[in-house]
């Protein structure tokens, strides 16, 4: 008995396109000051609120940053949306975003907002390497109207938690901070 089975097999292959496959289940690395969060969708919740989100698009050539930025009592004061100022009634916040030369491998995305009353740098972010966004600096404060300071060697909210040279597998989901 010689029969031909042809496979009705309808799913697509296990072999297909693993390049693009295995750069999705990488995620994304987030450097926050000295503190390394492996493997991370880009959210970022502090006091259990989402409060920012970190997307890199390389094959565009840009960083994206959303952030809801409170005053110190936590109200609500201003939204930004993938680098659009949402909400920003009172003029007080400016972006610069530095859009890379596809044809320049040096040349990197970045992204920085200012408060123009404080004269302070709220949150700066650029592309590192492949997958790996790094945030330089920031102040800025949770909902809870705790401080939260980002410096290339800490990261620190409120007076309760500082974070210093810490390593952390997210598996894919969100960096909590405090």
């Amino acid at each position: 008995m010689d029969e031909t089975v042809e496979s009705s097999r309808t799913e697509p292959s296990s072999h297909t396109n693993t390049a693009a496959t295995e750069t999705r289940k990488l995620g994304l690395e987030l450097l926050i000051g000295s503190n390394i969060f492996r493997n991370t969708n880009g959210v970022i919740k502090i006091h259990g609120k989402e409060q920012l989100v970190i997307e890199s698009k390389p094959e565009q050539g840009l960083l994206l940053v959303t952030l809801d930025l409170y005053g110190e009592g936590g109200t609500h004061i201003a939204h930004l949306r993938r680098n659009v100022l949402a909400l920003n009634q009172a003029g007080q916040f400016t972006i610069d975003i530095h859009r890379a030369q596809l044809d320049s491998p040096t040349d990197t995305p970045w992204v920085r907002l200012s408060d123009q009353q404080a004269g302070e740098i709220v949150l700066e972010a650029r592309i590192a390497s492949e997958n790996k966004v790094q945030i330089t600096s920031g102040k800025f404060y949770s909902h809870k109207g705790t401080l939260v300071e980002i410096t290339p060697h800490y990261c620190r909210i409120g007076s309760g938690m500082t974070l210093f040279g810490d390593i952390a597998e997210t598996r894919g989901g969100t960096v909590v901070l405090g």
